[in-house]
């Protein structure tokens, strides 16, 4: 836990404002709106930092969303600027296309895309469309990372997709530390305990990985975990999804400072 999540707020608060001095003053700041706790405590963060009028909100449901009212629930809370892009031609239309030259390609054992090809297509669409929302603005954007730690540690995120974006408010915190900065910014309990689900697979991230997020953060916290079996399951992913926190590597000629890009 926190020990003063007030203090934690403030200065998130203050280094996102210290972020937009330093990279674009005018900017405005754009954040995909999912209705769960990241993008909601994420939001309310962007507007007690840069005020209400530079912050843009951008709902993205695949087809019909169920649970987009939460989305524009916290819209409306907030005060935000909004557009609501529906991307379900998009994904349909590019993944027809994919499918069609795969399946004439002679590629052995390829046909379609996989299901995780299909699963994970939305979000990076979605970073598509929130790039594409900053570079329309008259003051130009910055586009928000909203993943925290416990999802970064296990790399529960997509490549390009929500893992991108231009600067991370909650990258240092765990779930339950999220929980608690939404608290303290006064944001309704039933978006910041919102069961949390990617919206791709049709089940929760805790059905989904096998272990619940309070479990993680404990291990990630302490080192302890008395079952085995997840404690292993938890260091796998941790080692095999390392590169999405990672800079992309690149070669470096004979004689190159191996330090400088």
């Amino acid at each position: 836990m926190l020990k003063d999540p007030v203090k934690t707020k403030n200065d998130i608060v203050r280094w996102i404002r210290e972020y937009f001095e330093a990279n674009g003053p005018q900017c405005d700041a754009v954040i995909g709106i999912s209705g769960g706790k990241d993008s909601s405590v994420t939001a309310a963060l962007l507007t007690e930092a840069l005020g209400k009028d530079r912050v843009v909100g951008v709902l993205m449901p695949n087809g019909v969303q169920s649970d987009i009212s939460d989305s524009q629930e916290i819209v409306s809370l907030l005060g935000i600027r909004s557009v609501t892009v529906n991307i379900k031609a998009g994904v349909d239309g590019l993944a027809g296309a994919i499918n069609e030259s795969l399946a004439g390609s002679g590629i052995p054992g390829v046909e379609s895309l996989s299901r995780d090809s299909m699963i994970n297509m939305p979000p990076r669409l979605r970073m598509s469309t929130l790039y594409a929302i900053a570079q329309a603005l008259p003051r130009g954007g910055r586009v928000v990372n909203t993943c925290n730690r416990s999802e970064d540690h296990i790399g529960y995120s997509t490549k390009y997709g929500d893992a991108a974006g231009d600067f991370s408010p909650l990258c240092n915190l765990l779930v339950h530390e999220v929980i608690q900065i939404g608290e303290v910014l006064g944001l309704p309990e039933r978006l910041t305990r919102k069961t949390p689900s990617d919206g791709l697979s049709g089940m929760s991230d805790e059905d989904k990985i096998g272990f619940t997020y309070a479990c993680l953060d404990h291990y990630v916290l302490t080192g302890e975990c008395p079952d085995q079996a997840i404690r292993e399951k938890i260091d796998r992913m941790h080692r095999l999804n390392l590169h999405k926190l990672q800079l992309m590597p690149g070669f470096k000629l004979d004689g190159q400072d191996q330090t400088s890009n």
